[in-house]
């Protein structure tokens, strides 16, 4: 048995060897640009459970830059009228921020002991000021002039947040879209200032709900909504996961960069980003 897993590595190494070109213009490597990304892992303090927090936190934001990427085409696609890429575009959404939930059970392996050993040279860095987050907020319409003012210092991040925050979110995006289908949106719906929160709107849910009750005449319009939801369900069940995450590990301490910690992060949870998406549930 040991000659025959012998051979067998033996040949696989020769059929290696004669399939790649090691002599190629482009490996591996240098198509990711792995010497830099792996070059960007810093801990500060030499303590070992710092690299974990680092990591966890830059394949998250790697993700963010994903996400971003999908949500910005499937709000053009909505806006065009071609629902079936960005449904594709969603439902990516979907599992990218399955991923992303998934990544704080990986944290959770660090103890309080662990993380206060180096909790001192994080400074006043934060998680909440991650300009990615807020874009990928303000997009899917969590809308909130004060946030922008956290990136005032940083000029290119502080002119894209500010660019995003008065456009229309892809709710905004999709509301005119059943507007131009022929429902009862408010035109006070359909052009307003965008970088003002949103209010719910009684017709807009009486739209949903005949979309809902009548799905056969509107398959496409009942597609959007559900996954509209499942976007704003995962992101739900990412920011509860990262409370607990907080909570399990800090407790009631006051977040590093001066927010109130769990607190804070459980009244995100009360924010919504398509009320009436929700509501109609209740109202059928």
């Amino acid at each position: 048995m040991a000659n025959r897993d012998s051979d067998k590595m033996t040949q696989y190494a020769v059929e290696l060897e004669d399939t790649v070109h090691w002599d190629q213009e482009m490996s591996y490597g240098q198509y990711l640009d792995l010497e830099r990304l792996l070059a960007c892992q810093q801990p500060n303090s030499g303590q070992h459970d710092e690299m974990l927090f680092i990591v966890i936190h830059q394949v998250s934001e790697l993700w963010l830059k994903q996400c971003l990427h999908e949500a910005h085409a499937a709000a053009e696609h909505i806006r065009e009228n071609k629902l079936k890429p960005a449904f594709k575009m969603l439902s990516r959404i979907a599992r990218i921020q399955e991923q992303m939930i998934h990544v704080w059970e990986v944290l959770v392996t660090m103890t309080p002991a662990d993380y206060t050993c180096f909790r001192d040279s994080l400074g006043q860095s934060s998680g909440f000021q991650s300009y990615q987050y807020r874009e990928l907020e303000f997009l899917l319409g969590n809308k909130n002039p004060r946030m922008v003012e956290v990136h005032r210092s940083h000029r290119q991040h502080y002119e894209r947040l500010t660019q995003v925050l008065h456009e229309p979110s892809i709710y905004d995006i999709s509301l005119q879209l059943l507007k131009r289908r022929g429902f009862d949106i408010p035109d006070s719906y359909v052009k307003r200032d965008w970088s003002q929160p949103y209010q719910p709107c009684a017709e807009v849910e009486q739209a949903w709900g005949e979309i809902y009750r009548h799905t056969d005449e509107h398959w496409d319009l009942y597609e959007l909504a559900e996954k509209l939801v499942d976007t704003e369900y995962n992101f739900q069940k990412w920011r509860f996961s990262h409370m607990k995450t907080v909570e399990r590990i800090i407790g009631y301490k006051r977040g590093t960069g001066g927010t109130a910690g769990v607190s804070y992060l459980a009244k995100a949870l009360d924010l919504q980003f398509f009320p009436e998406l929700w509501s109609v549930r209740t109202a059928m």
